[in-house]
């Protein structure tokens, strides 16, 4: 560490051929997330931003746990004991700001590892990383209908955005846990895979993002999110302009690069890999 970078107490970072590896580091409490956490998870994804040993960013858990969820006693409890409703709305908007906004919308791509329990508030970070990728023992849950209240911020949000009606109200109604290979099967997680491959996987699948055009990743990615809640014209309008935005912002000359080794030095066939960025 530097003495400038902003993780180390509940969250650490370790760095590795441009993957970002950042873990959610409360094991004793399953990785969840109190306001602590929260706010130390909001400035790392700011430095990491900018960073460029970060060209794509991995999410995790320590221990035998992705997190799970919010931390009832000090996010919940100890916030409303204060009595400032400030304070409250504080803590909320900290939490959403990173659970869902920095992630959705963060500059690089980003994969969830889930090694472990996922529950609770624990989905919406998970669906809002780019792609995921989970053991297949993990467990997933939304048991909050079991102890008195329906799920809470944008956990219901996610499910929707990812699976099935009669998947989300199922778990969501029931407060039944499920396995990594049922969060596949869902589509809630890209794939499962046994818990000794799961580092190695994930590391093989962040990066061949980490090889990519960095600015015509981001504009991809960003285009579907909203393109996902426009109308058809509205997506038309919108996406070509996201188009043009990348022609003008990427450095490398992407498109230029790319049709001139398809068209002209007749080196790159599109859909068998990625073209060549060097040239």
């Amino acid at each position: 560490m530097t003495g400038t970078e902003p993780w180390g107490d509940t969250v650490t970072v370790e760095f590795d051929e441009g993957i970002a590896w950042v873990t959610l580091n409360r094991p004793d409490k399953r990785n969840a997330m109190n306001p602590a956490l929260n706010e130390e998870m909001v400035r790392t994804l700011d430095h990491l931003e900018d960073d460029d040993r970060c060209r794509a960013l991995v999410l995790t858990g320590a221990g035998e746990s992705f997190s799970a969820g919010m931390d009832l006693k000090e996010y919940f409890r100890e916030v409303e004991a204060t009595g400032s409703v400030a304070a409250q709305l504080r803590a909320r908007r900290t939490g959403v700001e990173w659970h869902w906004r920095r992630l959705a919308f963060f500059s690089k791509p980003t994969i969830a590892m889930v090694n472990g329990w996922c529950f609770g508030g624990a989905f919406t970070p998970l669906v809002a990383c780019d792609l995921a990728i989970a053991d297949e023992r993990a467990q997933f849950g939304l048991s909050e209908v079991n102890w008195g209240i329906p799920p809470g911020s944008l956990v219901t949000k996610a499910m929707a955005a990812t699976v099935s009606q009669r998947d989300a109200l199922y778990y969501i109604m029931t407060g039944e846990p499920f396995d990594g290979v049922r969060a596949a099967r869902m589509r809630l997680v890209n794939e499962a895979v046994p818990a000794e491959r799961l580092r190695e996987r994930t590391r093989e699948l962040a990066l061949k993002l980490a090889s990519l055009n960095p600015v015509v990743l981001h504009t991809a990615k960003v285009g579907y999110r909203f393109a996902a809640e426009m109308t058809w014209a509205q997506s038309e309008d919108y996406l070509y302009a996201k188009l043009d935005q990348s022609r003008a912002l990427d450095p490398e000359h992407g498109r230029e690069k790319g049709m001139s080794q398809f068209l002209d030095d007749k080196s790159y066939r599109p859909g068998l890999g990625a073209f060549d960025r060097s040239k």
